[in-house]
Formats: structure tokens, C-alpha cells, sequence
């Protein structure tokens, strides 16, 4: 032992300034370093870090623990690790909630969990509200685009009757922001309430039977400074969502039949015109409400420029995950319940806390300062993000970008990453420089279907016009078989945890890349730029300069 430690001491005597340099300017990356957040955040003793659980509050004492080890600096409240957030919990009360559709063909009732979901209001715990409906195609408008299914139409007062999702063909990103904000648009043309229909495609993406699989879940939202419940849309006081028995009630007497409308958007290009209703609808329910606490982690390595200091890049990843499932008749008593979410997140925030150590133990710091945010909430609906972005822990129009870490597929030697995003900021061209020298690649999205970028924390950020990108591990080199699997079998399931065969050597390379793409953005000459003519730059940062769209 000794002769190897001499051996060694002479090694590193020896070694050239250069490779020094080198050494300090390149920081190891280990996976046993990736397996021991892991193993811990991943372990059943925090039962799936559920948000306001027990198991939560553990893993943000270890993420707070981790930042004050490395020496950075505290960015939540009132110079603490943890930016402290109220929620509240949204649940069914005695009665769980119904539709009544009433028109023609007379008055049909459905209960929530049949043919219909009704629902839950954070504002109003016993709902009740009838008004007539109105048929708005998508229910969508963006003048960029030449949507309009509003136009001509009188909706105030009424309950607006949307396909799900958006026209065939449309853009996947811009197309799944355009669903997300439906709520908004019906809001701003004065209507009271929402009723869904899917779409033949989104019938066949998620089944009916799927879908009701979750009609006991209760709803979350953080509360404001001001005590109220946040909501983007306060005006929407009522919402369900219809199967097909229930739909076709809706459009009794119409002058189109459901089945008709349902054909046409099946189409390309296909948009159902709007149309006032026959029918009128009364939606119900009663709920029961509590307040729950559950924090952000955030720390700040402050910048070396004496200008760019004041710029902050954010690096997020969610820390919670979704607990221990309930249990179902038949099921043995040993059967494993806790969703311990190795994968979807502890590995990424294992890569958040192996960027952090790398940037904290440089001998150069960064020029701009770095904000690293593990955030609550996600698995609620962004929740923790949107509070973050909402009451930033520093002025907002300083963050000039974000990277997302959500749930890198750390099961085989990635050979390429996907940036969601990538293409409407120079971040993406960011992303494709710092990653080369690794020899990895940065590829475009393969599930442009799913609009992967609106459904991670950094929405929440583009949403306040700043450019951000969600990087994940690529199809290639075994990717789009591990992919599969993944999200087939163990994907919001107990299936998610240490006995899934993950690649620990992959799991360090992720970290190397995430830690040159932060560094990238800190240290360049200029701040990220949504390219000219980007949806989600004129959307969010209409008055932001821009650059030259990408060749």
C-alpha cells in the first residue's frame, strides 16, 4: 500500500503544468459518485419522495447538505437552502362530482368515473353550474398561425365544448402549448366552463379506460403571497372531460353529428368549425381541501465577471417523485408499492449535484453565476417550477437561460443527447459545441408526437421568455430499444428503481455533459437568444433582441 501511494505522490510530481491544467480545467466524473446520490434519493426509505411527505423533506435536507458541503451559496428564503412553498390538496368530497347533459333528446346524467371525469375546483368546493354549451372546434387562436376557432361565436357565459389536442399536422411544440392554454383563450372570450372530447388519434394514444384509471387523484397548486390558490384561469370555474356515450349526448340536435366533426379532424390540416350547441350542461361537484408544505432547493455559485455576474443560468431537475401506490384488492402483502424514481429523478438531480461539485471545485469559476434548483412539484404539474419562475430568487430578466435535468435514461452507453428545445434558441447550437468534444451528438426529437417540450419544469421558465432546453440521453446506440422498455415497464411504477440494470459509467458521462453545457452558457460573450421568427420567443419574449434562425 505504501509503495503504491510513493508511486503515486511521484506521478502526480512528475506530471507537466499542462497536464495539470488540464486536469483542474477537465474535473472527474465517477459513477460511483452518480450511484451514491442515487442509491440514497432512491432508496424506500423515502417512499417514493412524495411531495409533503416525510420521504421529500429527507432527500431536500440531502440535496441543502450537498450545496453547503461544496461552499455555495444559499438562494432560497431568508438566506436559506429552501424556497418554502404552501400547496393546496384538492379532494373529492362526498359527492365525487356529475354531468348533466339536457337538450332533444331530454335530460342524461353521468357520475364522475363512468363515461365522464368531472373536475375538481381549488376555489369552489361545492360546484354547481349550468349554462348552454357551444362547440369551438380545437378551441384554439394564434394569429401567427391562422387559428381562430373562435371567431364568430358567442361564448360568454357558456361552457365551451373542445376537442382534445390540435390540428394534424401543426408543429408538435407549439401545437402542445396551444392545448396547454385553451383554459386561457376560453377565459378570455368569457366562457364559464370546459368540456373536453377526445379525438379519434388521442382515443387510441390514451383509451378511455386508461384515462379513468386516475379519476381519484386529487388535484394540486401552490398558494400565493397574497393566500389564494394559483390559478391561470379563474374564470373557467367548471371542467370535464367526455367518453363517447356522454359526447354524443352533447351534440344531439346539432347541426353536425359528432361522428362527422370526429372524421374531419381525424384529416390533416383538419378544423372542425365551431358552432352553438342544442344542448345545455350542469356540472357538479364537492371537494375537500387541505394545505400541504413542501420546498425548493436552491443554491448560487456566484459568477467571476464583474459584468456577467449579474446574469444567472438556472439548472433544474425535479426531486420528487410519486410515493407509494395504493394498495389493490388481491395483492400480496409483500407486494412493493414504493415508486422509488431512480430514473425519473434522482439521476437527475445525482447530474445536478455532480455539476455543482465540478463548478464549485474549479479553480476558475464561471463568469456568470449559476443557480442550481432542485424542485418540488413536478409530478403535480410543474408545480414547484411554476412557484420558482413566479417569485424568482433573483430578478427574472437577469436569468438568461435554463437547462432541465428530467429522468436521463442512464440504461445503456448513450452515444447522443436530445436537447427539447434546441431548435428555437441558440441554446441548442450551445448545447451541439460543448457535447462535441465528447464525441456525442446532439439529435433532434424523436417523439415530436408527444411535445415533450411543454411537459418538464423548464416550460415554466420559457413561459417567462426565457430560452431553455430538457436534455435527455438519444435513440441512438441501443437508446430507442431502451426507451421503449422503459416507458413500457417501469415508468411511473415501482419497476423505477436500483434493480433496473443502470449504466453508472453512462450515468458519470451525463453528468461531464451537463457540466460543459452549463459552463458554455455562463461563460459566453453573449446571453442566449430566441431565434427571429421562433413561436415561443414571440409568444414569451416579443421585445427580447433576436438571432439569425440556425442554417
Amino acid at each position: 500500500m505504501r509503495q503504491r501511494f510513493l508511486t503515486a505522490a511521484m506521478a502526480a510530481f512528475l506530471m507537466s503544468g499542462s497536464a495539470l491544467a488540464q486536469q483542474a480545467a477537465d474535473p472527474a466524473f465517477t459513477p460511483g459518485a452518480m450511484r451514491a446520490h442515487v442509491e440514497f434519493l432512491a432508496d424506500d426509505l423515502l417512499e417514493g419522495r412524495d411531495i409533503g411527505s416525510r420521504g421529500y423533506d429527507i432527500a431536500a435536507r440531502y440535496v441543502a447538505t450537498r450545496f453547503e458541503a461544496l461552499g455555495l451559496k444559499p438562494a432560497g428564503d431568508d438566506g436559506g437552502w429552501f424556497q418554502k412553498i404552501g400547496f393546496q390538496q384538492t379532494s373529492r368530497g362526498e359527492t365525487p362530482g356529475a354531468i348533466e347533459i339536457s337538450g332533444p333528446a331530454g335530460t342524461q346524467r353521468w357520475a364522475h368515473g363512468t363515461e365522464a371525469l368531472v373536475g375538481l375546483s381549488a376555489t369552489e368546493p361545492k360546484l354547481d353550474l349550468s349554462a348552454p354549451l357551444v362547440f369551438v372546434g380545437y378551441g384554439i387562436e394564434d394569429a401567427s398561425l391562422g387559428l381562430d376557432d373562435y371567431r364568430g361565436l358567442d361564448v360568454k357565459g357558456k361552457i365551451v365544448v373542445v376537442l382534445s389536442g390540435y390540428p394534424k399536422g401543426l408543429a408538435s411544440e407549439e401545437g402542445a402549448h396551444l392545448n396547454a392554454t385553451k383554459s386561457l383563450v376560453a377565459q378570455r372570450h368569457g366562457a364559464v366552463g370546459m368540456v373536453r372530447i377526445g379525438t379519434l388519434q388521442s382515443m387510441k394514444t390514451r383509451p378511455w379506460a386508461r384515462t379513468v384509471q386516475f379519476a381519484g387523484a386529487p388535484g394540486y397548486t401552490w398558494i400565493g403571497k397574497d393566500g389564494k390558490p394559483f390559478d391561470e384561469a379563474p374564470g373557467i370555474r367548471a371542467g370535464a372531460a367526455l367518453n363517447t356515450p356522454a359526447a354524443e349526448a352533447v351534440f344531439a340536435g346539432a347541426p353536425r353529428t359528432l361522428a362527422a366533426v370526429l372524421k374531419e379532424a381525424d384529416k390533416k390540416g383538419g378544423k372542425p368549425k365551431g358552432f352553438a350547441l342544442k344542448t345545455s350542461a350542469r356540472i357538479t361537484a364537492q371537494a375537500e381541501t387541505k394545505r400541504i408544505e413542501s420546498a425548493n432547493v436552491a443554491a448560487l455559485l456566484p459568477g467571476s465577471d464583474p459584468t456577467l455576474a449579474a446574469d444567472y443560468v438556472v439548472l433544474s431537475a425535479h426531486l420528487d417523485h410519486i410515493g407509494i401506490s395504493p394498495a389493490k384488492e388481491g395483492d400480496a402483502p409483500d407486494k412493493d408499492r414504493i415508486n422509488n424514481g431512480a430514473l425519473d429523478n434522482a439521476a437527475g438531480i445525482a447530474t445536478l449535484l455532480e455539476v455543482a461539485r465540478a463548478a464549485a471545485e474549479a479553480p476558475v469559476k464561471p463568469r456568470r453565476s449559476i443557480i442550481f434548483l432542485a424542485v418540488t412539484g413536478e409530478e403535480k404539474g410543474l408545480l414547484g417550477a411554476s412557484y420558482a419562475a413566479h417569485n424568482p430568487p433573483v430578478p427574472i430578466d437577469r436569468i438568461v437561460g435554463n437547462v432541465n435535468l428530467d429522468m436521463p435514461l442512464l440504461l445503456y452507453p448513450f452515444t447522443d443527447v436530445i436537447a427539447f428545445g434546441a431548435d428555437h434558441s441558440t441554446l441548442g447550437r450551445t448545447v451541439r459545441e460543448a457535447v462535441a468534444p465528447m464525441n456525442i451528438a446532439l439529435a433532434p426529437d424523436p417523439m415530436p408526437e408527444e411535445g415533450i417540450f411543454t411537459r418538464s419544469d423548464h416550460y415554466m421558465f420559457v413561459k417567462q421568455g426565457i430560452p431553455a432546453v430538457f436534455l435527455a440521453t438519444g435513440y441512438a446506440n441501443g437508446g430507442e430499444k431502451a426507451w421503449g422498455t422503459f416507458l413500457s415497464n417501469n415508468y411511473h411504477n415501482p419497476g423505477d428503481d436500483l434493480n433496473q440494470p443502470i449504466d453508472w459509467t453512462a450515468a458519470a458521462r451525463f453528468a461531464e455533459a451537463n457540466y460543459r453545457i452549463a459552463l458554455a452558457i455562463a461563460n459566453a460573450d453573449q446571453r442566449p437568444q430566441w431565434y427571429q421568427g421562433d413561436f415561443f420567443g414571440n409568444v414569451f419574449a416579443k421585445d427580447q433582441p433576436k438571432a439569425a434562425p440556425a442554417k
